[in-house]
């Protein structure tokens, strides 16, 4: 006769493999998940700071006038500088003077979205000549 408190049966064994498998898949979701999030925010903390390098050029080197202009970025980022007259109210600076709306948008490839791409946009309001003004 065999005595049962001897040791696990193939049975016991086997659940515990299982809820060690099933913890063991909770812990490397929760890790992909993870490096995912950081991986997004990585990328998004890039395109804030080329956006930003983008706002930083326009009255310095690039005139405050109406335009729609973009390009390649690098590293599969796209981007877009569009100013217009800023419809809100006239800038109180003379005939010369007027306040545009500058827009400047930051994209990039990511399969986890509907779209397939993601976007930052950074938006502000600079003084710039009138078009035309001498």
């Amino acid at each position: 006769m065999r005595d049962r408190d001897a040791g696990f049966t193939l049975i016991e064994v086997l659940i515990a493999f299982v809820i060690a498998m099933l913890a063991l898949g909770v812990v490397y979701e929760g890790m992909i998940g993870g490096i995912a999030a950081t991986q997004l925010s990585n990328r998004t903390e890039e395109a804030i700071s080329r956006a930003q390098s983008h706002l930083a050029a326009v009255g310095h080197g690039l005139r405050i006038a109406p335009l729609v202009q973009g390009g390649d970025d690098g590293s599969g980022f796209t981007w877009q500088i569009r100013i217009v007259p800023d419809q809100s109210g006239v800038a109180d600076q003379g005939p010369a003077m007027v306040l545009y709306q500058v827009e400047v948008t930051e994209s990039w490839p990511d399969a986890t979205t509907a779209g397939g791409h993601r976007t930052v946009v950074l938006r502000t309001r600079r003084l710039g000549t009138r078009v035309g003004a001498p």
